[in-house]
């Protein structure tokens, strides 16, 4: 089977893909990915092994201006370039994952009835997948408060978000070895993105002094790579120093399946991502929803595992240093809150998201 994903923008739209495309790789199918010059896929794909090709075409403002116009100009460039990609690929299926570059893509795909998938990861859909809905043969979706975004789809099915295997399969201990944490020590991981999160960074120094004096806390703060220096400054480390007390200080994890195996509690945002892996672990989270996304989708997401006592959300706005190290000790210090959080939040996991997309796909092919 040959199978051409495309999707960009975010990692939200990218890493699903990359999951999907690592359970393809098990059947020796051919993949091809179709992303953006310049955009977060460049970097990701090729460090997965797969091979992208990329259109020009950028997404839309919510109102008239100058850059739309030039958008609609690319959208037409991307259309043609969509269809040689496609013409010399050859797919058997074509999956969408988000994102603008997605729409030139799936579309013309339809257009030359290549049979089409679609997966939304928010509880919010974005504009790219609302338009799509009515083309593809099939809409799979995270939650199923999504359903009602799209009354156009031939097909909708709720598979929840694939996760990468190592997250689903690597053990606390091993997790917790991997990090170097130390035994009987609880781990609190903080992260804001792959670019991290300011704000998040400011009131966890303000929350520091306190955290600081927990003899069986250990802390992974991730700053994000254009904050590090700043927060190593503020905390007078040295050069070359990422330590300090029961805290590590590092601007990005690449071990983040490690990370997530070994923590009790996880401060982040509340990307689609990261609450797939958050759930799928059972892992009580403090949520910070970014108010800078469309439509504020990570709200709506955090706000779901709000309601079934998974996580605690703490808007931006009412974010300060004080407030948040008071909300992780207390569910710290509370066993009992602690497991159910834990229990709540695996019971919303979708472990088996990746099989049942790849399922989805297959039967797309009946030639396979």
């Amino acid at each position: 089977m040959r199978v051409l994903l495309t999707g960009g923008g975010t990692g939200g739209h990218i890493y699903p893909a990359l999951t999907l495309a690592a359970e393809l790789k098990k059947g020796n199918h051919s993949l091809l990915y179709v992303g953006t010059a310049g955009g977060l896929e460049q970097e990701l794909v090729p460090r997965a092994g797969l091979p992208l090709r990329t259109i020009s075409v950028s997404g839309l403002e919510r109102r008239i201006s100058f850059r739309n116009i030039l958008a609609f100009f690319r959208l037409g460039k991307g259309l043609f370039q969509a269809y040689q990609i496609l013409r010399e690929f050859r797919p058997s299926v074509v999956v969408g994952t988000g994102g603008y570059v997605s729409v030139p893509v799936v579309f013309t795909a339809s257009l030359l009835k290549i049979p089409t998938l679609i997966h939304e990861q928010n509880a919010l859909p974005g504009l790219a997948n609302r338009f799509l809905s009515r083309f593809v043969r099939v809409v799979a979706v995270t939650y199923e408060e999504s359903q009602s975004y799209f009354p156009q789809a031939r097909r909708l099915v709720v598979t929840g978000n694939p996760v990468r295997e190592e997250v689903l399969n690597l053990t606390r201990d091993e997790g917790r070895m991997r990090l170097n944490v130390e035994e009987g020590k609880q781990l609190l991981l903080i992260f804001g993105g792959s670019r991290g999160a300011r704000p998040i960074n400011e009131a966890v120094l303000a929350a520091l002094p306190i955290l600081r004096e927990q003899r069986d806390l250990f802390i992974y703060f991730i700053t994000g790579k254009g904050d590090y220096e700043r927060i190593r400054q503020r905390l007078g480390l040295g050069i070359g120093k990422e330590k300090m007390g029961n805290i590590i200080i590092k601007p990005y994890l690449h071990d983040m399946p490690a990370g997530l195996a070994a923590a009790d509690l996880v401060v982040a945002r509340a990307g689609a991502t990261t609450l797939a892996e958050l759930t799928a672990r059972g892992i009580p989270a403090i949520l910070i929803p970014s108010p800078y996304v469309t439509g504020n989708h990570q709200e709506k997401n955090a706000r779901l595992l709000e309601r079934q006592g998974a996580a605690l959300v703490m808007p931006e706005n009412e974010l300060t240093g004080s407030s948040l190290g008071q909300k992780v000790l207390k569910i710290l210090q509370t066993p009992q809150l602690q497991r159910q959080m834990g229990k709540n939040s695996y019971s919303l996991g979708k472990r088996e998201a990746g099989e049942a997309l790849l399922a989805l796909i297959c039967k797309l092919n009946p030639g396979e």
